[in-house]
């Protein structure tokens, strides 16, 4: 049976990718900080599993290499082996400049966003290497991977664009090898923010939840795409990616027309 391990998994689009690969009727490992956030997102998963798959769980910091090493090694117990392993625990910090961010929250951000997928990407490919099958590795971009800058987004948009050219760069040295490492572009997912009414907002917020609104959508929609490309996928260096170029065109030129609601499955 196929076992998925996914980092930060306890809630948000990785959670919904444990969801969706248990329909599916895979294996999932699911991750977070605390054991209690892992039994909360089991709780969460025991509805979804299809035949004779299972979900289990392990609290890690990917910021530490030991526990991302404890997290390989518990999937390793339960299952066997593991098949996909996809990077996604991430943290994303409020608006703010970068003279104006915490000097405390750097550190953070950074061992989470970049250094947790360093680790990850470093334990699954030894841990894989060593099967007689390989396996899969899929790093989450976000925004700023494809080199757009926005202020107040500063020190996410920079790990992300670090992650793009780690993973680049991955996929070159695993070249060969019985280990395929690949990218995970969701574009914009609505979790917990809700839209309201824009009327009596700033002109430069009302702008912000009009883009938004063009171009969100639910975790249900993005994560049934990734999965699924993810398990038809035979490509060495393949970016999945939800939110294409011609995607997002055919939305501008319906848009005058069709009211988009991203936090409706179809975003209609």
């Amino acid at each position: 049976m196929p076992v998925a391990v996914i980092t930060g998994s306890t809630r948000g689009i990785s959670l919904g990718l444990a969801r969706e690969f248990l329909k599916r009727g895979h294996s999932v490992v699911v991750s977070g900080r605390s054991q209690s956030a892992v039994d909360a997102a089991l709780a969460s998963l025991s509805g979804d599993v299809s035949g004779e798959a299972r979900a289990t769980g392990q609290p890690c910091d990917v910021g530490d290499l030991a526990q991302v090493q404890t997290l390989w090694d518990k999937a390793i117990a339960e299952f066997g082996h593991v098949d996909y392993w996809i990077n996604n625990a991430g943290l994303i910090h409020s608006y703010t400049n970068i003279t104006e961010l915490p000097p405390e929250d750097f550190p953070r951000i950074i061992q989470t966003n970049l250094t947790g997928v360093i680790h990850g990407t470093q334990v699954a490919t030894v841990g894989m290497g060593a099967q007689d099958d390989g396996g899969w590795i899929y790093n989450m971009e976000g925004f700023g991977s494809d080199g757009m800058t926005r202020p107040g987004l500063t020190l996410y948009g920079t790990t992300k664009r670090a992650i793009t050219y780690f993973t680049a760069s991955a996929i070159k040295e695993a070249k060969g090898t019985n280990v395929k490492i690949g990218f995970h572009n969701p574009g914009i997912v609505m979790t917990d923010l809700g839209m309201g009414d824009t009327k009596e907002l700033p002109k430069e917020e009302r702008r912000k939840k009009k883009f938004l609104m063009l171009i969100g959508d639910t975790v249900e929609d993005v994560t049934t795409f990734l999965v699924s490309r993810v398990l038809s996928n035979s490509k060495h260096g393949k970016r999945i990616a939800w939110m294409t170029p011609l995607k997002l065109l055919g939305r501008v030129l319906v848009s005058p027309f069709h009211k988009r609601d991203p936090m409706t499955p179809g975003g209609y």
